[in-house]
């Protein structure tokens, strides 16, 4: 009975989400302005990192033994994980910044489906398919210049972590939001955990080891990309760099979701 309703409440959740992303896109209709200033703030950011990487390869022939359309192939995949959650979990940030500080997130609990659920599928956000955009673009022009040692199986395992890399993303986001149900506001906290994101958009072979063990065994962002890409690239480490971020990611969701429902046992309605 527990499974038929998990299910249950899945649909319900997807068909919530459709109704909310029709509205979103009328919502776009009406504020034009503030999507494309959006768009053109996302893209100026991508620029100016692709530029920094272009320099830095401009006076060196190699990073830690990787190549500039390597790491560019890297950075290029680092983007989608980033973009799938930045498109169905953005309410998160909501939740961390603002939402239980005025006692807004009320209205969740009035409502007959799983709170987490509802939250996440308020928010639809347009402007991340610039993100996958950009990423394929990057992976197209890096493919350009190398050879990946190809197999058919190759897809469906870079599916898989992209996919549990979108829930590692979401996962880490919502444990560090949860913290507003006892803080009232936690939207500082969470964005100094999440851009660490940043670390993982390369080779993470380039950092200390303090940093590499960090973003992978502790905020792992790097399983969401860097180890993915990297095997993609080179075929090394074909159990952990698959593997790693399915596990990671249950044990974060698993994780989260404990947070969040020990955090919605604490919340007190707050606001003025």
């Amino acid at each position: 009975m527990k499974i038929r309703h998990f299910f249950k409440e899945i649909h319900r959740a997807f068909r919530l989400q459709r109704m909310f992303a029709a509205l979103h896109l009328k919502k776009l209709m009406e504020y034009k302005v503030d999507f494309v200033i959006g768009a053109v703030g996302f893209l100026v950011e991508q620029v100016i990192n692709i530029a920094f990487l272009t320099i830095v390869f401009g006076r060196v022939e190699k990073l830690q033994g990787w190549g500039y359309y390597e790491v560019l192939f890297i950075y290029g995949f680092s983007l989608f994980p980033n973009g799938l959650d930045h498109l169905l979990f953005d309410n998160i940030w909501n939740v961390a910044y603002w939402l239980v500080r005025k006692g807004e997130f009320d209205k969740y609990l009035t409502r007959p489906i799983n709170t987490l659920l509802i939250v996440t599928v308020e928010e639809f956000q347009v402007d991340s398919f610039g993100k996958l955009i950009v990423g394929i673009a990057l992976i197209v022009t890096s493919l350009r210049h190398i050879t990946l040692p190809f197999v058919w199986y190759d897809i469906p395992l870079a599916i898989i972590a992209i996919i549990f890399g979108m829930l590692i993303y979401a996962s880490i986001k919502t444990i560090f939001g949860s913290i507003a149900f006892w803080t009232k506001r936690s939207g500082h906290i969470l964005e100094v955990a999440y851009n660490l994101n940043q670390f993982s958009q390369y080779p993470v072979s380039i950092y200390s080891r303090a940093v590499r063990g960090a973003v992978t065994y502790i905020i792992p962002f790097a399983l969401t990309s860097y180890y993915p890409a990297s095997y993609l690239l080179r075929h090394t480490q074909p159990v952990f760099s698959i593997l790693a971020p399915v596990v990671a990611a249950v044990v974060l969701m698993t994780v989260a979701l404990i947070v969040w429902h020990k955090g919605l046992d604490a919340y007190e309605s707050a606001g003025s």
